[in-house]
This record gives structure tokens, sequence and C-alpha cells, in this order.
């Protein structure tokens, strides 16, 4: 029996399904570019977040502390990344069970995995919490810092970790809102997580007494603070909502055991993956602190903060892509579904591409901005930024092909083949190397593309496969 609103004969001969609420009228261009319109913004204000932390950083020590606080800083990106794994899983199982539940109209079954989603993010930030005040200091052994850049970096992941359960919640209770296609909420309430990040930071660091001078420390519990007020905000945003959507109701927010199961069984392969390419991206991590290169991980985290650049529209576009494909095969329309995907590709493609050039261009006064004055930084990252525009493309396709296919529920076939091409690249080819000091910063850089397009290649002709449009959720 079909849901209200849905043609099932319309699905089977292939035409256009009519989404509900403000989508509906809308062309596929238009939906697009209405739902990654917010998430775009959003993005724009944590890369300027990023760009803040790593200015204050950059500019409140000079010299030696210099190199050993951005040292400390590239490992905290990383520990930042931890600290999104299994609050990411749980947001993309929310994602994925909330938009189909909007397209075939189950009003009830999207207000419980808003409800669900927001206990269980907040119960994955604590385990990462835990994770990391026990684990910390062993991870920063692990890594291999000079001994100045590890008491900065003990320092500023200490704080960091308190990031967790608030964050946690607010990833679930956004991933849930994208997914019913308001990308509005979300935004306003990272608008205030951005703001307030900035806002505290700059006092903590260079503010007057009592508030200034907590160097490191500073920072983070800037980015801490601001994620509290982002998780208030889309709390009260929501309880005062009255129009259609999504809300809190007292039988969504009370334990629902087939909910949880049904976001755990998307969310864990999801958990998986991303644990696995966070440890091994720290096996390279540990490889580039290694290098003979002084400041070379300083210089590698600066290239990821500007690459970053190319990630705001990118990223915006998958969010879009990722909650129209779950609407659509909610309503029932898997040719609808697959228009999306290949839509949103290209798009990404075009706007990442132009990212590269650009990279290319302004190389030496984007660094310039990030560590002024700082002659090695900027002979170790410029090179950096010519082989990441070469990789924009495949970046834009693995982000688009992976984002729609676990939006769709079918994070077991992405955990699967992301890590065969990483394992081989990312650990046997750059540990090899690197054993026998063959490799600089700019070949592993190197090695990372070269990863880039074996996925490519990979989830290229998984898409066109078309088993991703069969996955449940």
């Amino acid at each position: 029996m079909s849901k209200p609103g849905i043609s099932v004969e319309a699905s089977e001969r292939g035409e256009e399904i009519r989404l509900g609420g403000k989508l509906g009228g809308m062309s596929l261009r238009k939906q697009v570019l209405t739902l990654a319109m917010w998430p775009l913004m959003e993005q724009v204000l944590a890369f300027f977040v990023g760009m803040t932390d790593i200015f204050i950083a950059g500019h409140m020590v000079e010299g030696a502390e210099r190199v050993a606080v951005l040292d400390a800083m590239g490992l905290g990106g990383y520990v930042g990344w931890f600290i999104n794994i299994f609050q990411g899983a749980v947001a993309t199982g929310v994602m994925a069970l909330v938009s189909r539940a909007t397209g075939a109209r189950d009003e009830p079954l999207a207000n419980r995995g808003l409800g669900q989603g927001l206990w269980l993010g907040t119960a994955a930030g604590l385990v990462a919490f835990f994770a990391l005040e026990y684990g910390g200091i062993h991870l920063i052994q692990w890594m291999g810092l000079t001994p100045a850049a590890a008491v900065e970096a003990k320092t500023y992941i200490g704080m960091l970790a308190w990031t967790g359960p608030v964050a946690g919640g607010m990833f679930a209770v956004n991933a849930a809102l994208r997914g019913s296609g308001d990308t509005r909420t979300p935004f306003m309430a990272m608008l205030v997580v951005n703001v307030v990040n900035m806002a505290c930071s700059v006092l903590l660091v260079f503010g007057p007494e009592p508030f200034g001078g907590m160097g490191v420390k500073g920072i983070a519990l800037g980015t801490v603070i601001g994620w509290a007020a982002g998780l208030v905000t889309v709390v009260v945003m929501l309880a005062l909502k009255k129009r259609e959507g999504l809300k809190w109701t007292r039988r969504g927010l009370a334990f629902h055991g087939e909910t949880v199961m049904r976001i755990w069984r998307v969310g864990v392969p999801q958990a998986f993956e991303i644990a696995g390419m966070w440890t091994i991206h720290s096996f390279g991590i540990r490889v580039i602190s290694g290098l003979a290169e002084e400041g070379a991980l300083g210089a590698h985290f600066i290239a990821i903060r500007l690459e970053s650049m190319s990630f705001l529209p990118g990223f915006a576009i998958a969010a879009a892509a990722s909650a129209l494909t779950g609407q659509y095969l909610g309503a029932g329309s898997k040719e609808m579904a697959v228009k999306v995907v290949r839509f949103c590709w290209k798009f990404a493609v075009i706007l990442m591409g132009v990212m590269g050039v650009f990279f290319v261009v302004a190389r030496e006064w984007l660094i310039g901005v990030m560590a002024p004055g700082s002659v090695v930084h900027l002979d170790l990252a410029a090179p950096l930024l010519v082989v990441c525009a070469f990789t924009q493309p495949l970046f834009a396709t693995c982000m688009i092909l992976k984002t729609t296919m676990r939006g769709a529920g079918a994070t077991k076939m992405v955990m699967r083949a992301a890590f065969g091409s990483m394992l081989f690249s990312r650990v046997l080819v750059l540990g090899v190397l690197a054993h026998f000091g063959w490799i600089s910063l700019t070949g592993v850089w190197i090695v990372f593309g070269f990863d880039l397009l074996t996925q490519v290649i990979i989830f290229i002709r998984l898409h066109f496969r078309g088993k991703w449009l069969d996955a449940k959720v």
C-alpha cells in the first residue's frame, strides 16, 4: 500500500516524484541549491573558525615556540576528527532514517529519529571524551612529537575532549534536520557555535586578565563553549517551532529500541569506517612527524586547513545530495535518487576544480596569512598546494559518491570499499617508503593522491552497479 501523496505507478514508470513540503514544487537544480545554500554558509563559518584558531596560534608566539604550537595544533586537528568518529556515525544513521521517513511522509518516525538521535549522539560524544581522557597521552607519545610540541598538545587535547558530549548531541540533531530538508536551522545553530568560538578563543588568548593568556588551552576552551552554546540554541529553536516538520515530542524522546537499532544498523559500519580511516591517517601523521624536515607537521596542517576551502562547496553539495537521495528513495524513486547524485557530482567537480587552480596561483599569499614570516612553513607547504590542486576533482568524486551512498544507508558497502585502497596506499606503500627514508612531505601527499585516485575508480564502479540503492534503513 502506498503512502499518501506517493504514486507507486509513477515511480515504476521512472517519472519524477513530487516531494513533500517546500521542495515539492521545485526543479532538481533548485532543490539542490536550496538545501546546499545554508550548509555552504555553515562551512564558510567553520572554515573561518579553523583559520582563526591557526591565526591565533601563529601570532601568539614566534620562532621555535611557534613551530611547537603549530605542530600541536596539527595533532589537535586529527584529535578533533577522532571526536567526530562516533557522533558522526550516529548522525549518518539519523540522517538516513529521517530522510527516508520524510520522503515516505511518516512524521512520527522522523520525530523518533530526532529524539533518539539526541541521546545516541550525546552518548557517542561521552565515549570519545573518555577515550581521549585516558588515551590522549599515549597518542601523543606514539606520534613522536618534540617535547615542546607534546606539552602543548597535551594541554590542547585535554580541553578539546570536553566538546565530545555537546557536539555529539548537536551533530545528531542537525543531521535529523538536514534529513528532513531543513538546512536553515542547523546553520543558525552553527552560526552561534562559530561566533561564540571565535570570540571566546580570542578573549582567552589575547584578552585582559583574568581571561587572557591561556595559550592553546584558551583556543580549545573557546571551542568547548561554542559547541555548548550551539546545542542549547538548536534545542530551543526546535522547542519553539510551531510549523510542520520535525519537532520534539514525548514519544520521540522516550526510549524506542527499534528506532535505536535502525540508527545503529546504519551508523555502526560508518563508525568502523571512520575509525579505520582515522587510524590509517594517524599512521600518516606519525610518518610526517618523523620526517627530518623541521616543521613538517605544522606545514601539513596549514595545507590541510587551506585545502578545506575547497571542501566548503563540496560538503554543502554533498549534504544536499544525501538528504535528497534519502528522500527520493523513501518516496520510492530510485531513478530520481540516481539523477540527484549525478547532477551533484558534476557540480562539485567543477567548483572544487576551480578552487584547485586558485590554490596554485595564490599559494604563497595563503601560506603567508597562516604563518606570517615563516620561511620554513612556506617552503614546505607551497608544493603541497600544487599536489592539492590536481586532487580536487578526485576529492569531489569521493565526497559525493560516498556521502550519497551513506545517505541511502549503504554504509557497509562504503566501509569495505574504502579500506582496501587506504590500507595499501597509506599504510603499506607509505610505510615502506618511510622505513627506507625515501619520502619527503610532498611525497607523502603524492601517496595520498594515489589513494584518492584508486578510491575514485572503486566508487564510480559501485555507483554504476547500483546495489547501494537497495540498502535497508
